[in-house]
């Protein structure tokens, strides 16, 4: 029975992973609190731009957890409202000349074997898909499963799909782990006082490694930067969502210098989003005038119809960094009821279906939709 103070499963975190958790641990029978210092999306979902994407991920754990990802949206999409705009507008990623082409033809021929379609796309067509693309590009690849979703509302959507086995509880921040006698997590506590539960999951995001900390084990979840330019409402500039193949290097590096690849999609609000910026800069929001400068430049040069458009605003957000670029999802086995869901990085609005599904199944002794031992959230303790 949910109470104000009980229920099956604590869920830390109002984003769309914690959103997604909380929904498939209520549809599989059990009753959730979702506790957040802030509002629903406060953290870094609100400050995404709502990708779903298949096309950046090389074969391997993360790429099986956005194909299952992209399956569960599709089903999301006919139950959450209009207003959540999933759009499956497909992705398309460009290379500006021949050594870039090959290297795409690669990662694509890979990717395929695992599942993915890609469609190569010459140079002479890649206007039939956007018209106002800079020329001379060398080609590109068209990825039809890449899709949007408007993240901050898609948590909250989720949150309220989630019915009345769902409590959600703001403003509220946890201060420590309530524990039994063997250590196993009996709850939390927060300033407004104790929510007892058998189960918790650590959905924080970012401050995933506070948390973990907090019930005395180690995450080594980093904060990494990134900003985005939103420009005046424009007509359908820009259909699909449109990358240089240099952005999936600098998705997978883990160096923490500045690094910016051109990253350019509709909404169909109208704004342009504008991306995308990586740095490991800790919680610093400083603006920073060389990264929108950046940013500007590689937009135009794929779109130079994008020069005189006006940028209404920028925003910062900061993607939750694992040193494997793994999320770590499931229990962790040194504190016995602890489950983590955070360290997506940049991939988490896309990978949140899936790893909702994965921790509803660990909570409810259902078999794991996907091989989860990638995700083991004591897999760095193990490599010290």
């Amino acid at each position: 029975m949910l109470t104000r103070n009980s229920s099956d499963v604590i869920v830390i975190g109002a984003g769309v992973v914690g959103a997604a958790c909380a929904y498939y641990a209520a549809r599989a029978g059990l009753t959730v609190t979702v506790l957040d210092r802030g509002p629903v999306a406060g953290g870094t979902t609100g400050a995404g731009e709502g990708n779903l994407l298949v096309s950046d991920k090389e074969p391997g754990p993360e790429l099986e957890l956005a194909l299952l990802s992209s399956q569960l949206w599709c089903e999301l999409a006919e139950l959450l409202p209009p207003a959540t705009e999933y759009e499956p507008k497909g992705g398309l990623v460009v290379a500006s000349g021949e050594a870039g082409m090959a290297a795409l033809r690669d990662f694509a021929a890979g990717q395929e074997k695992a599942g993915v379609t890609a469609q190569e796309i010459p140079a002479d067509r890649l206007h039939d898909l956007e018209p106002h693309l800079a020329p001379a590009l060398a080609g590109g690849f068209h990825y039809p499963q890449d899709a949007q979703v408007q993240p901050a509302l898609a948590a909250a959507h989720l949150l309220k799909a989630a019915g009345e086995r769902v409590r959600l509880r703001l403003g509220e921040e946890v201060t420590g782990l309530l524990t039994g006698a063997s250590g196993e997590v009996r709850g939390v506590r927060t300033a407004s006082g104790e929510v007892h539960g058998p189960y918790v999951v650590n959905a924080a995001g970012t401050w995933g490694g506070e948390l973990a900390r907090l019930a005395g084990v180690e995450l080594p979840v980093l904060p990494r930067r990134g900003f985005v330019l939103v420009t005046e409402p424009l007509p359908r500039v820009v259909r699909h969502k449109v990358y240089a193949a240099d952005y999936v290097a600098d998705v997978a590096s883990g160096s923490a210098a500045l690094q910016t690849s051109a990253v350019v999609e509709g909404t169909p609000a109208g704004p342009v989003l504008i991306g995308a910026s990586r740095e490991r800069v800790g919680f610093d929001r400083s603006l920073s005038v060389e990264v929108l400068r950046r940013l500007g430049a590689g937009a135009t040069a794929l779109f130079p119809a994008l020069a005189g458009v006006r940028v209404m605003r920028t925003y910062a957000g900061f993607r939750p960094y694992l040193p494997d670029h793994l999320p770590a999802i499931g229990p962790d086995p040194r504190v016995p009821g602890l489950l983590h869901a955070c360290g997506h990085e940049g991939a988490g609005i896309g990978l949140a279906p899936a790893t909702g599904l994965v921790i509803a199944r660990c909570l409810t002794g259902g078999e794991p939709p996907l091989d989860t031992t990638p995700f083991r959230p004591d897999r760095f303790a193990a490599a010290v």
